[in-house]
């Protein structure tokens, strides 16, 4: 039975390789001082930097600079573009990168205005904001995260070895996203790969919940058949455009909320990954891709019928006479075979994990109730080991 919610999304979106001349139709919305979000600074190796600054100062914008933006945004960060955005008086957040930059932008967006530690009001005890939010807009170099079109933001505290997500609600969406799937072709093909992922188990995590056969099931089974087709071009051919857009845009439709409609959710490789994350900073799409398939093979037999359908519907698994357990287990295979072909991590080892971690990275696991199985402490740290 499809369960009762809402749905609203009033993220407006640009989509296409001429998307970038509908900033000129935002900007006048916003007041003069824009802070300008972006990353290590391969958006000025690429072009992309001079066009958005030109646009910028073309309408009139008073440009606040605000790089450096690291793939796990730290608190240290965070409270850094704060005090940007305070001195300058901000009116408008654009950060110009992949997810990192724009939860970044969203968690300056929450907190400039409030007068508590963000670290504290946000992601120890998840309120929500009570303050006036800063608008964000974002322009993405990078498909992967769906952060363009949520109110999701995920930050780390080094200190305490903790990388924690907030969902904030709908008002902390982005006003506006530009999606061009051109901007994605200077990405290292690590990069690529690793985003590939990351909106892969975006699907899964909303997919493995429930038994139900609903719409948001079959729009999921849709999303991970096309981004497996377009996977595998992109991995030969990563400015094949078709292959790229497509990419990009099951990444928005595979966490803007659409497709969780109805569904418990789980998100516990989210949280086991961001543990690791945490230990050793990794891409975020590896630590993911590292630890799905022992933590799919743990829960499987709990969720036997959805990964029993999941092989079928996804990866085409047809065995007769084999029991659900066996298809079920093939799907996984055949999840496995994808996975080595496009390249990502299958293993925490191989990024900088190491058997003295697992205990940290255990306790720093958040524990959701969403999935198939509650998890234990101590399971975690089962698949954990599996994972190594």
């Amino acid at each position: 039975m499809l369960g009762n919610f809402s749905y609203k999304n009033a993220t407006k979106l640009y989509f296409g390789d001429d998307s970038l001349k509908y900033l000129n139709d935002e900007l006048p919305k916003y007041g003069k001082n824009v802070q300008l979000i972006y990353g290590g600074g391969s958006i000025k190796k690429n072009g992309i930097y001079d066009e958005i600054v030109k646009i910028l100062k073309d309408n009139g914008k008073n440009i606040i600079e605000d790089a450096g933006v690291m793939p796990n945004p730290t608190i240290e960060k965070l409270r850094d573009g704060i005090k940007i955005a305070r001195d300058n008086k901000t009116d408008l957040l654009l950060a110009v990168g992949g997810g990192s930059c724009c939860d970044y932008a969203k968690a300056v967006s929450v907190s400039v205005n409030c007068d508590e530690d963000p670290w504290d009001k946000y992601y120890i005890r998840f309120e929500e904001p009570t303050c006036d939010i800063l608008p964000v807009g974002c322009i993405l170099t990078m498909a992967g995260t769906g952060s363009e079109m949520n109110a999701g933001a995920v930050i780390t505290n080094h200190e305490q070895k903790l990388k924690i997500g907030h969902v904030f609600g709908e008002e902390v969406m982005p006003k506006f996203s530009i999606l061009n799937p051109k901007f994605t072709f200077s990405l290292p093909k690590r990069q690529m790969v690793a985003g590939i992922y990351d909106i892969f188990n975006h699907i899964c995590e909303q997919y493995f919940s429930g038994e139900d056969d609903n719409t948001s099931d079959y729009i999921a089974e849709a999303l991970m058949k096309s981004l497996i087709h377009s996977s595998l071009i992109a991995v030969e051919n990563p400015e094949d455009y078709e292959a790229r857009s497509n990419i990009m845009w099951t990444a928005t439709w595979a966490l803007n909320t659409l497709i969780s409609r109805g569904k418990s959710t789980d998100w516990m490789v989210h949280m086991i990954g961001q543990s690791v994350g945490a230990y050793t900073d990794a891409t975020h799409g590896m630590t993911l891709s590292a630890v799905s398939l022992p933590y799919y093979r743990y829960i499987m037999p709990y969720g036997v019928k959805k990964f029993k359908r999941f092989a079928e519907e996804v990866w085409n698994v047809s065995i007769d006479g084999s029991s659900d357990e066996q298809v079920a287990e093939e799907g996984l295979k055949a999840m496995e075979n994808w996975m080595r072909k496009i390249g990502v991590a299958m293993n925490i080892s191989e990024l900088g994990a190491k058997e003295d971690m697992i205990d940290g990275i255990t306790e720093g696991t958040l524990i959701l109730e969403g999935g198939y199985k509650v998890l234990t402490k101590d399971e975690i740290r089962r698949i954990l080991k599996d994972s190594l």
